[in-house]
């Protein structure tokens, strides 16, 4: 089976898949939102998405893709990463020459006090993804004064000075590997432990029935209604929840982009739809909000 992801080659994305599921033939895919949408359309069998990171929280091109153009796409599964960030130019780039780093903005921001201190001159420039940041700086070659080496001012260090400047990238090592970029600096994330929860998505007409009401499971689902604006009301659709046991790991608020105030939910909960406990919370909610999609009941990843 084809599984979608963000591409190119290189992206932690390609490295979860990798991971989670090397039976599957990876296919890059230039979007977030594209790589859900190969699989609401029928193009490949599966994907893979970064659905929450531990620092940013939700992914919200893929969030909000499934919830408003993607009624045909189920969650499966889920995989944590770890997520190491490392800096990455060309040979022959030294830090003290870099004067723009790119990246996807997520990178940038889960490494930016790093940047802040070893780097504070340098301008971040976002990316489509880490791989098309290292991509693009694998194949520059540093732009020297003109002789038979670096020159360096007096009292100063050699510097990039001629044409574009010193350009250096934050990815996977996966990504070095793929475009013959070197390493720089290692491990310049800000918090330790990071790491990202991928989805595993496959169309909902295929997906296999919740697990075993036994097992670790965790079940994920968007909601939105009538009534939404009233008092009390989002206490009265989680109130099911709470009454039975069911423990709700996240929830999130995002916009329906239907005018300001319009909002909605995605809930992930433990336990899977096969239990019912959790059926029975399902169908109360239902009872509050206009809308309620389950998007999929699944295996719980084990970290």
């Amino acid at each position: 089976m084809r599984a979608a992801y963000l591409g190119p080659a290189g992206t932690f994305s390609e490295e979860a898949l990798a991971a989670a599921a090397p039976e599957l033939e990876a296919v890059p895919v230039a979007t977030l939102r594209d790589v859900v949408l190969a699989v609401q359309r029928g193009t490949v069998e599966r994907a893979i998405v970064p659905f929450e990171n531990a620092l940013e929280g939700g992914v919200d091109p893929v969030l909000d893709t499934l919830a408003l153009e993607a009624p045909d796409v189920a969650l499966i599964g889920e995989h944590v990463q770890p997520v190491v960030h490392n800096l990455m130019g060309p040979e022959g780039l030294e830090l003290d020459e870099i004067e723009t780093v790119l990246s996807h903005p997520q990178a940038l921001a889960q490494c930016a006090r790093w940047l802040a201190e070893r780097l504070p001159r340098a301008v971040t420039v976002p990316t489509a993804s880490t791989a098309d940041a290292v991509r693009e700086v694998a194949g520059d070659a540093p732009h020297r004064a003109a002789g038979d080496g670096p020159q360096a001012a007096p009292g100063g260090p050699v510097r990039a000075i001629a044409g574009r400047p010193g350009r250096a990238a934050i990815g996977p090592r996966l990504a070095a590997e793929r475009y013959g970029a070197r390493v720089l600096a290692e491990g310049i994330e800000d918090e330790p432990g990071n790491a990202t929860r991928f989805a595993l998505l496959a169309p909902a007409g295929s997906a296999p029935p919740p697990p075993p009401q036994d097992g670790p499971a965790k079940t994920a689902l968007v909601y939105w209604g009538a009534g939404s604006g009233s008092p009390g009301w989002l206490v009265d659709c989680l109130t099911g929840f709470a009454s039975r046991g069911v423990n709700l790991v996240r929830i999130e608020s995002r916009p329906r982009r239907q005018g300001m105030g319009s909002y909605m939910f995605f809930l992930d909960l433990e336990g899977s739809l096969a239990s019912e406990a959790v059926a029975e919370a399902v169908e109360e909610l239902r009872r509050h909000a206009e809308v309620v999609r389950v998007l999929g009941s699944f295996p719980a990843a084990s970290a």
